[in-house]
């Protein structure tokens, strides 16, 4: 039997051509993606149940003279970065990149938070003596995950990954949906699962919760 020409496609059959290709490609952009928000949907559910090691570290420093004279030379106030070569140097001592965080300067300390995804951290300096204080509580990998998908601490890159995600997401719902009105005349269970998927959780929200 001779392949169809180009000519020989009828606008259903490019029409679904078209959703199916659309519909395949969302969904290998979205997949790992998707695994990763239903597995940490189940965590986030039953975090309570889960329990996780918390591993809490603190480390001290002293600046040296000249950093200490640079920061106290310093007109910052209020919430300001720490000057670059501070910065970098208190980067170097405690292996967390400081960058252009902004700190809290007041009269007697320098406290800057640092809280990421699974994990808090804090850093204090005495603007008399010098003394560093570093902290960081790490939770576990669950909460690591648990913040990713709920974007937490993650910054302004991972927040364009979830965009991406989320917007990949909705092509393949979409897509699925069309792809549903394309077959439902010949599956007559069709539109009563979707209905129950819709209608499910609202009946479990208006009457289950308080």
């Amino acid at each position: 039997m001779p392949a169809n020409t180009e000519s020989d496609i009828t606008p259903r059959k490019y029409r679904l051509r078209t959703i199916i290709a659309w519909h395949w490609i969302s969904s290998a952009v979205s997949l790992v993606g998707m695994m990763l928000f239903a597995i940490t949907g189940i965590t986030l559910n039953h975090a309570a149940q889960i329990k996780s090691d918390v591993v809490t570290e603190t480390l001290s420093a002293e600046l040296p003279p000249q950093l200490l004279a640079t920061l106290n030379a310093s007109a910052a106030d209020g919430l300001e970065p720490l000057p670059v070569e501070l910065s970098d140097w208190l980067g170097d001592q405690f292996r967390k990149p400081i960058g252009r965080r902004s700190a809290e300067w007041s009269e007697d300390e320098i406290y800057i938070s640092m809280p990421g995804p699974g994990s808090d951290a804090w850093l204090a300096i005495d603007r008399e003596t010098g003394a560093v204080e570093f902290e960081q509580t790490h939770r576990g990998w669950v909460s690591y995950f648990n913040d990713l998908h709920k974007g937490r601490n993650t910054g302004a890159a991972w927040k364009w990954v979830l965009d991406l995600f989320a917007l990949s997401t909705l092509v393949f719902c979409v897509t699925g949906l069309l792809l549903l009105i394309e077959h439902a005349r010949r599956r007559s269970m069709t539109w009563p699962l979707v209905g129950l998927g819709l209608v499910a959780p609202w009946l479990v929200a208006i009457l289950l919760i308080h």
